[in-house]
């Protein structure tokens, strides 16, 4: 029997029909579109998955869903492995093109879309994998780099399809629940809601009035939550484009009135920096895939991983470490799934030189927790945090300063570590100095009702550095360095080497 000829659009991690190549390539043709999305099975049970992330994609997802009917054909879903359930598709269908995005994430799914590609060269299938973002494939040299990401910014929007030609009498499936067993790694707290219709509100409300003290309040935890543009988890999952946004900021700024312009413009242009610095670091990780697993710079392996005390990462991921900003930070986030991004690099920091943990371990604690989990962001920040790469300086944060400058009340320490909620404001920062008699006042025992510092900040700092001071004064220590600035380095960086958090803020 002749099979109706079919095409494929394989969504992933760009859930929106808007500025979307694949499924506007699609709508071109005038043969059935099958549009799917897969929920991998296996993926799921990686270390670095979780039930977040998911109950963000399942918002998504939903919304993806209804977008797609209206142009004429309907979201199908499907649970399993890609290559089963492409192969069960080509049974009944003649799949002519699979249209997608590329996608720069985990080993575990640039093996599957190899495996994709090599199943559909095998079958005579054509695939067209599209650019995604500011990210270049095959980039040859990255001195290009800025020049060509900056060039794709500058493009017209996608169009949005107004009708494919849809496929009849198929079954569309059904989105699995967010409380599903497929999903491992559960949480307590709560989810940023997903969907496109969210995002774009985000950003209406951001550049209408939450984004005048973006820049001012980018470092405080708590306020911070309402003066981020709060994109990255859209920006993650492919709500919105990265083109989108920097095309509505620009919008923006040039309806901007001349009074205007003083509080809006230092914002609005950090967001746009802090855009380009998330393309970035992101090509990182597609350059170099192995940064997921190994240190950038080859002279720090074995520096941390066989150092291991449970004791110290439960106390760190649970926030039990004695530090309360730290601690209020990470329950904050184990709630949230969000925090910003000084306060992120200061968790990193503080795990791995305080209590010399190592960045593999603590990074998966972290990318479950993250609803923006983005992998190449991910390992380049837990590996510059952590001074393994070779061409950044130590970023070492005092947890006490951290506090004093970011929390100088305690408001928000006291919110998540409420049993520290009577400590007057003097010992807010340091409740271990204070006196017995206080304790007991205040009904706040320490060591008891909240623990000690579990490491003295001071000496194992002075360790720490001791430690690294024997990789970088190693013989050919200087040209592997050498070797990771020109391979993952960039020319602009030299631009914003003052600043301190000049790296990236998530957005």
């Amino acid at each position: 029997m002749l099979k109706n000829s079919i095409q494929v659009v394989w969504f992933k991690r760009d859930l929106r029909i808007t500025d979307h190549r694949p499924i506007f390539e699609a709508s071109l043709n005038s043969i059935a579109t099958l549009p799917i999305y897969i929920v991998e099975t296996d993926y799921w049970k990686q270390p670095f998955s979780s039930k977040r992330h998911w109950s963000f994609i399942y918002d998504s997802l939903k919304e993806l869903r209804k977008d797609l009917k209206i142009i004429g054909q309907t979201l199908i879903v499907r649970v399993g492995s890609v290559r089963k359930i492409f192969e069960d598709l080509s049974l009944q269908y003649n799949i002519k093109y699979i249209f997608s995005h590329e996608e720069t994430g985990n080993k575990w799914t640039y093996d599957r879309d190899k495996e994709i590609e090599k199943w559909c060269f095998e079958n005579n299938i054509f695939l067209k994998v599209f650019p995604s973002n500011g990210i270049i494939r095959r980039l040859k040299s990255r001195s290009d780099w800025s020049k060509i990401r900056n060039s794709r910014m500058k493009e017209n929007l996608i169009p949005t399809p107004t009708n494919i030609v849809p496929l009849l009498k198929i079954e569309e499936g059904k989105i699995p629940s967010k409380e599903d067993t497929i999903f491992q790694n559960n949480y307590t707290g709560t989810v940023q809601k997903g969907g496109r219709s969210e995002a774009l509100k985000i950003i209406e409300t951001f550049l209408a009035h939450r984004g005048k003290n973006y820049t001012y309040n980018i470092s405080k935890p708590g306020i911070s939550e309402q003066t981020c543009t709060r994109l990255s988890p859209h920006l993650t999952w492919g709500t919105v484009s990265s083109k989108e946004i920097l095309k509505l900021i620009k919008l923006k700024k040039e309806s901007l009135l001349e009074h205007e312009k003083k509080v809006w413009n230092k914002n609005l242009t950090s967001v746009i920096s802090r855009l380009s610095w998330r393309c970035h670091f992101i090509q990182k990780l597609e350059t170099q895939p192995s940064i997921e697993f190994n240190c950038m710079h080859k002279f720090y392996e074995g520096l941390r991983e066989n150092n291991l005390d449970i004791n110290y990462y439960n106390a760190w991921k649970k926030g039990l470490t004695g530090y309360p900003f730290i601690d209020a930070c990470m329950r904050s986030l184990n709630h949230r799934g969000w925090i910003t991004f000084r306060m992120r690099a200061m968790l990193v920091s503080f795990a791995s030189y305080d209590l010399w943990l190592d960045w593999r371990k603590t990074g998966h604690h972290l990318a479950q927790t993250f609803t923006d989990y983005e992998p190449g962001i991910h390992y380049s920040q837990l590996q510059m945090q952590s001074g393994v790469t070779g061409i950044n300086t130590l970023r070492i944060y005092n947890p006490v300063k951290q506090s004093t400058d970011h929390d100088p009340k305690g408001k928000f320490i006291k919110k998540w570590v409420p049993e520290l909620a009577n400590v007057p404001d003097i010992w807010i920062h340091e409740p271990s100095k204070m006196d017995l008699n206080t304790q007991k006042k205040i009904n706040c025992l320490i060591g008891k009702h909240y623990p000690n510092p579990i490491v003295d900040h001071s000496f194992a700092i002075k360790q720490a550095k001791s430690k690294m001071s024997l990789i970088i004064n190693k013989d050919g220590y200087r040209q592997g360095s050498k070797m990771v600035l020109s391979k993952l380095g960039s020319k602009r960086i030299k631009k914003y080497k003052k600043k301190k958090d000049n790296q990236l803020n998530l957005i």
